[in-house]
């Protein structure tokens, strides 16, 4: 059973987060693909700007309509510090020994990645899925591939469907009264509508 992963903070969640996990799923013949909202992320230089049931929900609502996509909530209520190994640990016992797991990121990310917690660990246990970015090109990870040899032999790595669209950029939008319509869901607009999430923040990061 081939399962994604699509971890984020999703604060809030966006088209291009659907669109990247949908094409994923489609082209690698995923059986679902399980969004987990982070915890608390240690690699954020900013915290959240909305807590973890919130962010929890917008996923919810923007995911209830593709069957394919499920949601878990085992960073959102883990008490203390979130790191990736760990949820795939839990998510390894959860769905049993018959589950390959991949899971989905930006090179961006990847490129992080000798900075995460036990990276070696983190490959033995998914299959990394690495939507290229336009201004990146594979030949740029051999410095990547050096500091983790066994990357060479898991990496998939896709086209993206290049959306450019950026959590920081809705919040942004929402701050100052702009649309943010086609963005995000509808769903999800119309929670972000009804709570008053992101109105007259002073926008931090990505």
């Amino acid at each position: 059973m081939k399962i994604g992963i699509m971890g984020g903070t999703f604060d809030p969640i966006h088209i291009a987060h659907l669109v990247v996990a949908e094409d994923a799923r489609a082209r690698l013949k995923l059986t679902v693909v399980i969004f987990v909202p982070a915890g608390e992320p240690q690699l954020k230089v900013d915290p959240p700007e909305c807590d973890g049931q919130t962010r929890l929900e917008m996923v919810r609502l923007a995911t209830e309509k593709n069957p394919f996509f499920v949601v878990s909530d085992s960073e959102i209520n883990r008490q203390g510090p979130t790191f990736t190994v760990d949820t795939l640990e839990h998510l390894s016992k959860e769905w049993g020994p018959d589950a390959d797991f991949y899971f989905i990121m930006g090179l961006d990310a990847l490129m992080g990645l000798p900075r995460w917690r036990q990276p070696e660990q983190f490959l033995r246990l998914c299959t990394p899925v690495v939507f290229n970015r336009p201004d990146y090109r594979v030949a740029d990870l051999g410095q990547l591939r050096e500091n983790l040899p066994t990357l060479t032999d898991k990496l998939v790595v896709i086209q993206g469907p290049g959306i450019e669209i950026s959590s920081s950029e809705i919040r942004s939008r929402v701050a100052i009264g702009r649309p943010i319509r086609d963005l995000v869901p509808d769903e999800v607009e119309k929670y972000i509508d009804t709570k008053g999430l992101y109105r007259g923040i002073k926008e931090r990061g990505s």
